[in-house]
């Protein structure tokens, strides 16, 4: 039983691991970001497909359902775009020290969505992530337009992250996903079609290096992560995933280090307000994890 629950704790921190690697890959590979993009929505969709006709899965949804997964789609599809042009602006490091401040808006956002009262722990926690954002952005000024796209990126992430919670509810992850991805091509294809770019012989035509890097972004650090996460929830506490994912942006900046370390060793101030970022998201997560503990248990005892 011990080595059971030991080997999903360690599948666990290998998706994570993978989910980190995936901000690598957006510095190997030599596409633009929309191209990027297009690419790896339209190749994991392909994969999820194969999937769900190998294990049956039904996908029949309502027209109201599709649209609101296709509107979903475009988010994560600006999620992805804005995410990787980050790192092209900028670095992994300042990407991913960016996204992780998308637990800041979710304290926001979902009071909103889910309409309930915003805490005071989450409003505190707020104006130190904003502190830590202030002095990455007053350190790496060289990288504003990084800063500024990783931001809207992680605001992309929390709104795609919030919405599914939504559409969980009815729909399985896989169905929502399958959706969300062939939204996320469609959107693309007018949208590149629409500035002034085609899907001529140029566009398909890419290094074997970036074929590769393509393969194992849509393949391993989406559809497998993808289907490993949820697989994973049948035996890890939705509490311990959620804190084991919020150490994304540590593995990522840590395996950037080791592989570029000419272009993602940065200031001291910078790691200072990683840390304040970080650490203010882990302590949000066991805020949350110790209150919803404490209603059931009173909810028990009632």
């Amino acid at each position: 039983m011990q080595n059971a629950k030991l080997k999903h704790y360690l599948h666990l921190h290998v998706l994570v691991v993978i989910a980190g690697f995936t901000a690598i890959l957006g510095e190997l590979i030599t596409i633009g970001a929309l191209e990027l993009v297009w690419y790896r929505m339209a190749m994991a969709g392909i994969l999820m497909f194969i999937y769900i006709k190998i294990v049956r899965i039904n996908i029949k949804v309502s027209k109201k359902s599709l649209s609101n997964f296709f509107l979903a789609g475009i988010i994560i599809a600006l999620h992805w775009i804005t995410f990787f042009e980050a790192i092209n602006q900028a670095n992994v490091s300042i990407a991913l020290a960016m996204f992780s401040s998308g637990a800041f808006f979710a304290s926001f956002i979902e009071p909103i969505l889910f309409k309930r009262r915003i805490l005071g722990y989450e409003i505190i926690f707020g104006i130190i992530v904003i502190l830590g954002v202030f002095l990455i952005t007053s350190s790496e000024m060289g990288y504003i337009n990084g800063i500024i796209l990783g931001l809207f990126s992680a605001l992309f992430s929390t709104l795609f992250a919030v919405i599914n919670g939504l559409f969980i509810e009815r729909h399985s992850a896989t169905v929502i996903s399958f959706y969300e991805f062939i939204s996320g091509v469609l959107f693309l294809t007018v949208f590149i079609l629409l500035t002034g770019k085609s899907f001529n012989a140029e566009f398909f035509t890419l290094s074997t290096s970036d074929w590769v890097y393509l393969f194992i972004l849509a393949s391993v650090c989406t559809a497998y992560a993808f289907i490993g996460s949820v697989d994973i929830m049948r035996y890890i506490s939705p509490f311990t995933a959620i804190l084991s994912y919020n150490l994304e942006p540590v593995y990522g900046i840590a395996i950037a280090l080791v592989l570029f370390p000419e272009t993602e060793k940065m200031s001291p101030q910078f790691y200072i307000g990683a840390v304040l970022v970080l650490v203010t998201v882990l302590f949000d997560a066991v805020f949350k994890n110790y209150k919803r503990r404490r209603n059931n248990t009173s909810s028990i005892t009632n």
